[in-house]
């Protein structure tokens, strides 16, 4: 009857974390629609602005590009992992995490690589195996273009400043509820059309007239564009954070489902076979004392 008891607490322990798993399956699936709204809606304006920049930036001379795009021998590098805050979310903030290190460790093996992170899950790992320049945990507690800028323009400073050659992103990029693709990003310097790897280079043949100048305008303009695409990458992140975590307590609530099933499955087999030993033990005493 002990054995009884304990697959009673089994089955009942596993129950209450069904109702959570699936409590919370439910919470990011609310979640998730206004995220997923917010990120499809500001990818057209965002890759709108990415490509006119890159056009003007284009028929610009190599001295003339700005101090956000000069090139630079690579020494000091900045990486920008942005995880989430919470955990019970599959590989959503593992991947981040894998990535950033190998770009610490293989890609620019030998150089000074240091994390920002933007998410506790990120920092909390990082910061064991490298240097954590700073950490943001609030940005995710009111996710704004506002707050937003603050972030940028600090990264801005950072690289005008030399403090940093080279920074980059690492981000989950949404695809879809179930499919969540890390995306390495290059922040600083600007890249022409023509270093971007991966991608052609799209040729325009439309002439601007221009109040003031180009390069004013360029100059103006990379700001603003570089504040979009941390806003992207954050709002893509925690679009994923929630697809991630609504697939994976999907998967734990069918999973603790299926152990619910086999534990009462296991507990019914032993409740029988403890009715038929004492069935038998008082069928064996009777004979005993009828003989």
């Amino acid at each position: 009857m002990a054995n009884l008891k304990e697959i009673r607490n089994r089955i009942s322990s596993v129950g209450s974390t069904m109702q959570i798993t699936s409590a919370m399956k439910m919470v990011s699936a609310a979640k998730l629609k206004k995220a997923q709204d917010a990120i499809t809606a500001m990818r057209p304006y965002s890759e709108k602005l990415t490509e006119l920049l890159q056009n003007l930036s284009a028929t610009l001379d190599a001295d003339s590009g700005g101090k956000y795009s000069e090139v630079r021998e690579i020494n000091r590098v900045l990486v920008v992992a942005i995880t989430s805050n919470r955990g019970l979310a599959g590989a959503f903030n593992t991947n981040v995490i894998k990535e950033s290190r190998n770009l610490a460790s293989n890609v620019y093996s030998g150089k000074q690589v240091d994390f920002l992170t933007l998410g506790k899950k990120g920092n909390d790992i990082l910061k064991k195996s490298g240097t954590v320049f700073e950490n943001n945990n609030a940005i995710f507690d009111d996710l704004s273009f506002e707050n937003t800028s603050e972030i940028a323009e600090k990264l801005m400073k950072l690289y005008t400043d030399w403090k940093y050659d080279k920074i980059i992103l690492v981000y989950n990029n949404f695809k879809n509820a179930a499919t969540q693709v890390v995306m390495t990003e290059q922040f600083l310097p600007i890249l022409p059309p023509k270093q971007i790897e991966g991608q052609e280079v799209k040729k325009t043949e439309t002439f601007y007239i221009f109040e003031p100048s180009k390069e004013e305008i360029i100059e103006a303009l990379i700001p603003k564009s570089l504040k979009t695409q941390l806003f992207k990458a954050l709002r893509d992140s925690a679009a994923s954070e929630h697809g991630a975590r609504m697939t994976a307590m999907h998967k734990a609530t069918d999973n603790a489902k299926e152990l619910r099933d086999s534990l009462k499955l296991q507990y019914n087999k032993a409740r029988q076979a403890a009715i038929t030993n004492e069935i038998l033990e008082i069928v064996g005493g009777a004979e005993a004392l009828a003989g």
